[in-house]
């Protein structure tokens, strides 16, 4: 038993993994993959909170932890992503940098979360995983929506509303 007060916090380290497998896959020009990690990431994510109820244990460590491997892979993660799409469709190299609003709006997403009390049982807004499986998500668009969707100005669109 006393081996299993571990098992949240490696699954969420099997969260940043994935985080960090999805950005190694952008940096080496694969852009399908890592919708892959973020979902994989999503799996780590759901069964870390379930296994820390579920054995009763939970840590200030384990909470932060959390935070930080949420905002790799759900934050950073579809950040550089989308700066990757909006890199390989537009002309104009400033525009790239309105992507890192994702990781901007993630990370005070996740601030808040952590300290609003009204949010223990219930989210306000939408969850930063929820936010990257919709983004990553765009990849496996069929090739006739994508063509309209993978284009600067509505990738930017995209990016500022979510």
């Amino acid at each position: 038993m006393n081996l299993l007060r571990h098992l949240p916090n490696t699954l969420t380290s099997g969260n940043l993994l994935c985080g960090c497998l999805g950005l190694i896959c952008l940096i080496e020009n694969y852009p399908v993959e890592p919708a892959y990690f973020v979902w994989a990431a999503c799996v780590f994510d759901f069964f870390d909170g379930f296994a820390a109820r579920l054995f009763k244990v939970s840590s200030s460590i384990g909470k932060e932890l959390d935070s930080l491997a949420d905002m790799v892979s759900f934050g950073v993660l579809p950040a550089m992503t989308m700066y990757h799409w909006i890199d390989s469709t537009s002309g104009v190299n400033q525009y790239v940098y309105i992507s890192l609003i994702i990781a901007v709006f993630s990370a005070l997403r996740l601030a808040k979360f952590n300290v609003d009390t009204r949010q223990t049982d219930t989210f306000i807004g939408v969850p930063t995983p929820a936010n990257a499986l919709f983004l990553t998500a765009l990849v496996f668009l069929p090739d006739s929506i994508k063509s309209i969707v993978f284009t600067a100005p509505v990738l930017i669109v995209i990016t500022i509303i979510f």
